[in-house]
């Protein structure tokens, strides 16, 4: 009897030493930071915790845990497996969890149910999801591994937004990392426009954390990772709006080669022809050009127009010598801006948010003044 007793007991104490490392940790931003969040039984409702609405990040030991976006594990629901999953935006449930339960070891899921699969140990930190069209709208596509040729999933030459999570991110337009490459930081990019990758980005892989990078090799700054939208019944007002700056890219440099006349004593070149035959030139380059070309045609028209212009009244038949010079000028770089920076006053203190989209007179915050939605 006490040898039964016994095994009951071994039985029961391993049980609940299984049962002790089922737990799941939430946290606050991507990439496991923030404030967290640890459970090791079912939550029905995060409100009471203080933490609903507000995970970004999520990290499973042990067994299954099915998270759902609903108090009472209602609404939207996925199962995760065991593992550490950087970001909840891969599964659209950033900022968007308000249950979450341990699922029996022996339920059948079906799979439609389950997260994409959890990052392994080595890459825990490393995430990017590329977007199909501008400001992470359309079709997506997440890796925690480098990849070589976009081509095999789909998605070459189709990424115009990216969310980077973690770790630093090198990106190349052509396949195995070749052809024009930028680095990218932790955060969120709108548009790939801004360093001349839309729809242009063939392979990815992750930098090395002790990998030193020169500065011309990285994009321009992200923008700053938050989410907006209102958590659970939060009181919500409006701020006045006190400014807002247009964020576009820099400017670039256009630069052409011209033929400069040479001047000569023998021969005497008509310079003065020169001169008007150039301004010729250019109002025949006006007329021919059209669309993209037009400032092309300009160019191209007032080169020929001195070299004929040079030659005007000239009666001893020689050419005019020439020489290639170089000329440029600022173009402007993008007319949409990248995004808007916002400033606003609440209460008497005054707030800076960054948005991708231009803002009314007012915004709309919560009683600690944070942007939403």
């Amino acid at each position: 009897m006490k040898a039964i007793i016994r095994a009951a007991l071994a039985m029961a104490a391993v049980a609940l030493a299984t049962q002790a490392v089922a737990s799941v940790t939430f946290y606050e931003y991507p990439g496991f930071e923030g404030r967290s969040f640890t459970a090791e039984r079912q939550v029905g409702n995060f409100q009471r915790y203080g933490f609903n609405d507000r995970a970004s990040s999520v990290a499973v030991v042990g067994d299954r845990w099915e998270v759902c976006q609903d108090p009472r594990f209602s609404g939207r629901c996925v199962v995760l497996r065991p593992g550490r999953y950087p970001s909840l935006a891969a599964m659209d449930l950033n900022d968007r969890v308000s249950s979450a339960r341990a699922v029996s070891r022996n339920a059948r899921i079906d799979d439609h149910r389950y997260a994409p699969a959890p990052v392994r140990d080595r890459d825990a930190n490393a995430q990017v999801t590329f977007y199909e069209r501008e400001r992470f709208e359309g079709r997506s596509f997440t890796t925690e591994e480098q990849v070589r040729n976009f081509r095999r999933y789909g998605f070459n030459d189709r990424a115009s937004s990216v969310v980077v999570t973690g770790d630093r991110w090198e990106v190349c337009e052509s396949a195995r990392f070749s052809g024009r490459c930028a680095v990218l930081r932790p955060g969120r990019y709108p548009s790939l426009a801004a360093m001349g990758l839309n729809d242009r980005v063939s392979s990815v892989r992750t930098v090395r954390g002790d990998e030193r990078i020169e500065d011309r090799r990285y994009a321009p700054a992200p923008v700053a990772a938050y989410d907006y939208r209102r958590r659970g019944d939060e009181r919500l007002y409006q701020a006045n709006v006190t400014s807002v700056r247009a964020v576009v890219g820099p400017p670039e440099q256009r630069c052409w080669i011209e033929k400069e006349q040479v001047a000569q004593e023998q021969g005497k070149a008509n310079v003065p022809g020169a001169i008007a035959g150039a301004l010729i030139g250019g109002i025949l380059g006006h007329q021919v050009g059209k669309g993209r070309g037009n400032d092309l045609a300009t160019v191209g028209g007032a080169v020929a127009g001195a070299a004929v212009g040079a030659n005007v009244g000239r009666g001893d038949g020689q050419a005019a010598s020439t020489r290639d010079v170089k000329r440029c000028e600022n173009v402007a770089g993008k007319v949409r801006p990248d995004l808007w920076d916002v400033s606003y006053t609440f209460r008497g203190q005054e707030h800076r948010m960054q948005v991708t989209s231009p803002p009314g007179r007012t915004v709309t915050v919560n009683e600690r003044g944070e942007p939403r939605a």
